[in-house]
């Protein structure tokens, strides 16, 4: 190979890695990320950042003050409220007897329930059979209740479930008894009224359709 094509070569050698070299520059330093390079300098690259997108929070959140649940609700609050302290103050007074008072029982808890609901339980409290019981072991109930909580409710009528305790004095002992009952309240007219109790744990929801 004569010099002169020697020094072509050379000469073309020297141009493609000044070509190659100013491609790489343009790209950028290396780090694989493209127009790195002074924005400054003439011809150079911006890097353009796309914004983050937002993904909603899957996470339930506490609403604000003024959201009020009970517009989602078939009843207002002082519905559901009254409802309720019906069934509290009902089952503590189906716990307060006294063996030698079944009728005066009777007619206490017929103030807290509708008619038909309310014969039932005078047939129930002044039974011979469970008039003789009470009357044998001198039994005396003292009766407290509690909410727990609400099991169902419609427009017109509530399920709730209390808890009812009842200091018993008799011959055979004093004892404490506490129940879980299910008490179903209906609204006759603009009362309230109890339909129906039953022990919660037997798997009694309550009878919402009167």
């Amino acid at each position: 190979m004569n010099d002169g094509r020697r020094k072509g070569l050379f000469v073309a050698a020297v141009v493609v890695l000044a070509v190659l070299g100013i491609y790489l520059t343009t790209l950028g330093d290396g780090s694989g990320e493209v127009g790195t390079a002074d924005p400054a300098a003439p011809g150079a690259t911006r890097t353009v950042t796309a914004p983050p997108v937002a993904v909603p929070s899957q996470v339930a959140t506490t609403p604000s003050a003024d959201f009020d649940v009970y517009s989602y609700l078939p009843l207002s609050r002082d519905q559901l409220g009254a409802a309720a302290d019906l069934a509290r103050r009902f089952t503590a007074a189906y716990g307060t007897y006294s063996h030698d008072d079944a009728v005066g029982r009777a007619d206490r808890l017929k103030a807290f329930t509708t008619v038909e609901f309310g014969d039932d339980l005078t047939r129930t409290v002044t039974s011979p059979a469970a008039v003789e019981h009470d009357t044998a072991d001198q039994i005396v109930s003292k009766g407290t209740a509690r909410l727990k909580s609400i099991r169902d409710m419609s427009a017109n009528s509530v399920v709730v479930v209390v808890e009812g305790t009842a200091e018993i004095t008799a011959l055979s002992g004093a004892k404490e008894q506490i129940e879980d009952y299910a008490v179903t309240v209906v609204q006759v007219g603009a009362d309230w009224r109890v339909y129906d109790l039953q022990l919660a744990g037997s798997g009694q929801d309550g009878d919402v359709t009167p």
